[in-house]
């Protein structure tokens, strides 16, 4: 038993790792991939959608904001909660139900009559997404160490798919039927994909509960900043980098919906189409890192996620310049953020779901703090603030890897096995 499991008061179960190292096959990483891709798309469905539920509750325009806070509130709570799971439960179990979980608090929201009903289902979206930190862990374990940063950039990359993804998917699909049609739509998805994960996971670690461990649990999360400096650092880069992806897409809807060049909602969201493409790119950032070049790749990253915004700050000039500055920035920010997981997995595999859990709330810090942040420069200096804000964030990120790098070079891959 590590010491780890120790002091959390786990002991391990005979069957434990039975599954680590054997391999994540192709199929099996793309399965995980649209999972997560489906999973993630339930937080961000609403965001296209919030003019057309707010006079079916009855709620302000000004307040109908306050679904996104909800659901986003309550992924941070199962970040905290039940990500950390992973390293105590069966994982397939864990993610079987939470999918199917998700696939109630669909219909919940999809159902809903009443404005409480509708916050509290989308709270519950929110907190049951988080499977997809779980899913994450899982392929980790599965894969064999030389292929683990891999099989971490497949699977993530259909995290990002589904974030700039579901504002086209969900708007198309109002369009059809109603904003109540996008949540049935996916209840169904995530109910199937509950029952064909059912059947293809393997059943993996296993832990006995004893006495206090899921509070002890939690507390050796919270320890892991104390105890890997990996872990400390890799939070501060997730913080910076989303904040810098948030400052973009929370803002860039403003100069473009304005005159003079005041595109349609269609067009601004086929822009996300171009992110895609860079954070697709980016998952083969994993195999650098399983070839030990994790930080090279971080540092060239944040010098082209600074760079990006030469682009895009010519937004007035060259919509296709602004384009290339999407790819290049979702490139980036994908690329340091795959290297991220995978360093920090192969320094404790043993920890993977607490690590990935743990960087994960400093993801969602950031976003909410880039977000707020470009509203408010925005409406201050207009589009060229912004783009200096996320200059100066992506600076910031530089200098920090500068400062960190020569103390957290470490073996990745197979050597960090050893």
């Amino acid at each position: 038993m590590t010491n780890e499991n120790a002091r959390a008061g786990l002991r391990d179960d005979p069957a434990a790792g039975e599954i680590a190292g054997r391999g994540l096959s192709r199929p099996m990483a793309v399965l995980f991939a649209l999972t997560c891709g489906l999973s993630v798309a339930n937080v961000y469905f609403a965001q296209p959608l919030l003019d057309a539920m707010a006079p079916d509750f009855g709620i302000a325009p000004a307040a109908i904001g306050t679904v996104m806070t909800f659901t986003q509130v309550g992924y941070a709570f199962g970040l905290i909660l039940i990500v950390p799971l992973g390293d105590l439960w069966d994982r397939r179990r864990l993610i079987v139900g939470q999918i199917t979980l998700s696939s109630i608090a669909l219909l919940v929201v999809a159902t809903a009559s009443h404005a409480a009903v509708l916050l509290a289902g989308m709270a519950l979206v929110g907190v049951l997404a988080v499977v997809i930190q779980v899913l994450v862990a899982l392929a980790a374990t599965m894969a064999r160490p030389e292929e683990r940063g891999e099989a971490i950039g497949t699977v993530t990359s259909g995290v990002v798919a589904g974030v700039l993804l579901a504002r086209f998917a969900s708007g198309t699909l109002a369009d059809i039927g109603g904003w109540r049609l996008v949540y049935l739509v996916s209840a169904g998805l995530m109910l199937a994909m509950a029952a064909l994960l059912l059947r293809v996971l393997p059943r993996g670690r296993r832990t006995v509960l004893t006495g206090s461990s899921y509070l002890a649990l939690l507390r050796s999360t919270a320890a892991l900043f104390v105890e890997e400096r990996i872990m400390r650092e890799r939070a501060l880069f997730a913080f910076l980098i989303f904040a810098n992806l948030n400052v973009f897409w929370n803002a860039i809807v403003l100069p473009l919906s304005a005159p003079p060049i005041s595109l349609s909602r269609t067009s601004i969201g086929a822009l996300g189409i171009a992110g895609v493409a860079g954070a697709l790119a980016a998952r083969n950032a994993g195999r650098l890192a399983d070839l030990g070049w994790g930080q090279r790749t971080t540092g060239l990253s944040l010098l082209l996620m600074l760079a990006a915004w030469v682009p895009i700050a010519c937004l007035q000039t060259s919509l296709w310049l602004l384009v290339a500055g999407v790819i290049m920035l979702d490139f980036a920010i994908q690329a340091v953020h795959v290297t991220s997981q995978s360093l920090m997995v192969a320094a404790r595999p043993d920890a993977a779901s607490r690590l990935v859990g743990g960087y994960m709330v400093f993801y969602s810090i950031g976003s909410a703090t880039g977000a707020i942040a470009s509203t408010i420069v925005y409406a201050m200096t207009g589009w060229m603030g912004v783009c200096m804000l996320g200059a100066g964030i992506s600076a910031a990120a530089l200098l920090v890897w500068v400062i960190t790098a020569s103390r957290i070079e470490a073996p990745t891959g197979c050597a960090a096995m050893h």
